[in-house]
């Protein structure tokens, strides 16, 4: 059995450039031996993740996955939940869950840094929407594009 303590974990931090997106997390997952990203997989069936997101700041921009399923506990502080084309107020103590299809984003509407759990299952591939930018993303390739729309058959024959 692999152990660990979020206490002994060092926060690493994730900011976007102009600090829009701003958080620390620790990967309570991969300190007890997930491989992220590992093809093909080899990673856990899930991922636990303890997020702390500033005031006035986003976890990570408005988005959706094709097969991925996040389960959110916010353990302290404020903020609103972007789902879809509403808007939720979150506290303390609330659980919430986003499906695959459904774009979803957490700001932290506080004055205080906002902590939470964030639960996600592992699928081994996954495309990801970003319906504010129009950008796809997969994983495991972790690469980022817009489409253009083509014919079934351009280009193979």
């Amino acid at each position: 059995m692999k152990k660990t303590n979020p206490a002994k974990l060092k926060w690493e931090k994730r900011k976007s450039p102009k600090g829009k997106y701003h958080a620390y997390s620790k990967d309570l997952s991969a300190a007890i031996g997930d491989v992220r990203n590992a093809w093909p997989k080899k990673g856990h069936p899930f991922n636990l993740a303890l997020v702390k997101v500033m005031p006035g700041a986003a976890i990570c921009p408005f988005h959706s996955h094709t097969s991925q399923w996040e389960l959110f506990v916010i353990l302290s502080g404020t903020g609103t939940v972007r789902a879809g084309q509403s808007r939720h107020k979150v506290k303390s103590g609330d659980v919430f869950m986003h499906p695959p299809g459904e774009a979803h984003q957490i700001i932290n509407t506080g004055r205080k840094p906002m902590l939470l759990h964030i639960i996600a299952d592992n699928p081994p591939v996954d495309i990801f929407h970003y319906p504010d930018s129009n950008k796809w993303g997969t994983r495991p390739h972790g690469k980022f594009f817009r489409m253009t729309e083509t014919p079934y058959h351009d280009g193979e024959e």
